[in-house]
């Protein structure tokens, strides 16, 4: 196929990436701990960690998880947030030839218990403040060996006083009880002592199990290999590098660690980008709390910072967002969610650099397409596919349509999964004879190769016959001064098939229903315009920040007894 879009690339930026420069990821970690042994590369709260300090705690954890006798491949689940502990496990599993399965830490024991059996993990290491979630079902599970850190581990002295805060006075870790478990700085301790083997890897042995969200049915494990994630890492450091290039006065990359590093994106551009270049990243264990998140990063003159759209709309609305050091930011990365024009415009205008909106799922390790870094303004679109990645926009028979019409992403390149673990029926049915993956999203690439989405297949709503894109509304309504946040969904109705209704967490406590509809009846053509209007006090996210339509439609189904074609307001809080 034809790459239109190497015509649009930055100058510098290859077309191709070698993918077999690394082995594994294990080979790129132990390239970097060598190069970078002085320098910091985690802080969490205040303390922090080396690169030779993460090597030696790596080996020694990695020594452990040997003793237990686990054989090459076994799986082993993380569930934590943000703190020192997550890399030193990460980098331990990989070294010593295991495959990582990241948990959502705020997983109820139902969904942690799925993908522990799902997954077959042999051992699990977790944040105390979630034992009793692993305690309820742990009997049912293939988990043999539990290892369980506390927030101050790595802490040294101050460690006494967090773990105090934590237990006693926030009260955050419910009582719990796991016969045969081993404290984090114990395993650490006991692997001293102990033989460490590192692993010979190749390109195609699994690094990690990624379960999807579940949003279209049981949450899935994504199997990346070491392949897939070297490929990605060296696919993001090439294009990051025009930006870098711009600021040769910047010695060490300081990376924001906002997104939890369960999360794909997190994972590769955050932790494994950071690492191979040397960085410094800022681990934020909580970043609900963006006060308590401009108080870690205060300080700090911010290089990168990789967000979600719901995130940036936070910081800035946050009075202490002006105390941040962003005078030597090189590049701001969005995905996970569409950026709302109204977010990006106000970003540029306190920062003075772009929002670079990116796209990619847990299928593609995860980054697929891009915006140019050297970007001067937000575009609206998600940007021109990475080197060494093709992306073709095809219709419901997998052949291609034309420039400029709209149809199902799809992409190819040594980022794309292996599989769906242990679901060949699953992996056929988001794989095309030629080897592109089925994103779900529907888009449109336009002459110059910029790809835009215009919302996944399942979130469009059908008006009167006509398509109406949530996306495409929730941006529109976004812009209005009195709207925070915005979601837009569809809903039955007996006239038009399904009419547009919005959720909407107000900024102005003034907006009222007619307020909206008024705007829309400016902004938007009759079948697009919401016939329901709800506020409440919060929308349902992830724990990356991507609103829950699926949430959100499931509450209509159970709750509203609005008329479709009637416009309402409901307050709801809670």
């Amino acid at each position: 196929m034809e790459k239109i879009w190497l015509k649009s690339y930055p100058p510098g930026v290859p077309a191709e990436i070698d993918a077999t420069s690394y082995d594994s990821v294990s080979q790129m970690l132990e390239e970097s701990f060598r190069e970078h042994s002085g320098k910091r590369a985690f802080v969490c709260m205040g303390k922090s960690l080396t690169y030779g300090e993460l090597d030696a705690m790596s080996r020694r954890l990695g020594a452990w998880f040997q003793s237990k006798g686990l054989a090459s491949g076994a799986r082993i689940a993380i569930m934590m947030p943000n703190v020192l502990q997550y890399p030193v496990v990460i980098a331990a599993i990989l070294r010593a030839g295991y495959v990582v399965v990241n948990v959502n830490p705020l997983y109820t024991p139902r969904e942690l218990e799925h993908q522990l059996k799902d997954s077959g993990a042999e051992a699990i290491v977790l944040l105390e403040n979630f034992a009793a979630t692993l305690q309820a079902v742990v009997s049912r599970t293939a988990v043999k060996h539990v290892v369980v850190a506390s927030m101050g581990d790595l802490m040294g002295v101050k460690g006494v006083i967090v773990n105090f805060v934590v237990r006693r006075v926030k009260k955050m870790v419910p009582a719990w009880n796991l016969p045969g478990h081993v404290k984090f700085n114990e395993a650490l301790a006991t692997g001293a002592r102990q033989p460490f083997a590192p692993a010979r890897l190749s390109r195609s042995d699994i690094a990690f199990l990624q379960y999807t969200g579940g949003t279209t049915g049981v949450a899935k494990g994504a199997t990346l290999t070491h392949g897939n994630i070297v490929a990605n890492v060296l696919q993001s450091a090439a294009w990051h590098e025009p930006a870098h290039a711009l600021h040769a006065d910047v010695e060490q990359i300081i990376n924001v660690f906002a997104l939890p590093l369960y999360h794909i994106y997190a994972l590769t551009v955050c932790f494994l980008l950071t690492v191979r270049s040397g960085g410094l990243g800022i681990l934020i264990p909580n970043p609900r709390d963006i006060g308590g998140m401009i108080k870690q990063l205060q300080g700090y003159p911010i290089n990168t910072f990789p967000a979600v759209n719901t995130l940036y709309n936070a910081m800035l609305n946050h009075p202490d967002f002006g105390k941040l050091d962003f005078s030597k930011l090189l590049v701001a990365n969005a995905g996970g969610m569409a950026v709302q024009d109204a977010v990006a415009r106000r970003w540029f205008e306190r920062t003075h650099v772009p929002i670079i909106e990116g796209y990619g799922l847990s299928e593609t390790s995860p980054s697929a397409v891009c915006n140019p870094v050297t970007a001067t303004e937000y575009s609206g679109t998600i940007g021109l596919p990475l080197p060494s990645t093709e992306v073709s926009i095809r219709d419901d028979n997998d052949n291609p349509v034309p420039v400029g019409q709209p149809g199902e992403i799809c992409i190819r390149g040594p980022q794309v999964m292996a599989g769906y673990w242990n679901r060949p029926d699953e992996t056929a049915k988001v794989m095309t004879a030629d080897g592109f993956f089925k994103s779900g999203d529907i888009g449109v690439m336009d002459e110059r190769g910029y790809f835009k989405i215009i919302d996944r297949k399942k979130d469009m709503i059908l008006v009167s016959g006509f398509n109406v894109y949530p996306n495409e509304i929730e941006d529109v309504v976004a812009q209005h001064p009195g709207v925070f946040e915005v979601a837009a969904v569809g809903v039955p109705d007996e006239h038009s098939g399904e009419a547009v209704k919005l959720v909407i967490v107000k900024k102005d406590a003034a907006l009222t229903e007619a307020d909206i509809l008024a705007f829309c009846k400016t902004q938007l053509t009759g079948y697009k315009r919401p016939k329901i209007v709800e506020f409440r006090s919060e929308l349902p996210k992830t724990n990356v920040g991507k609103i829950l339509r699926r949430e959100l439609r499931g509450d209509i189904a159970l709750t509203s007894t609005a008329t479709p074609c009637t416009p309402v307001a409901a307050e709801r809080h809670g």
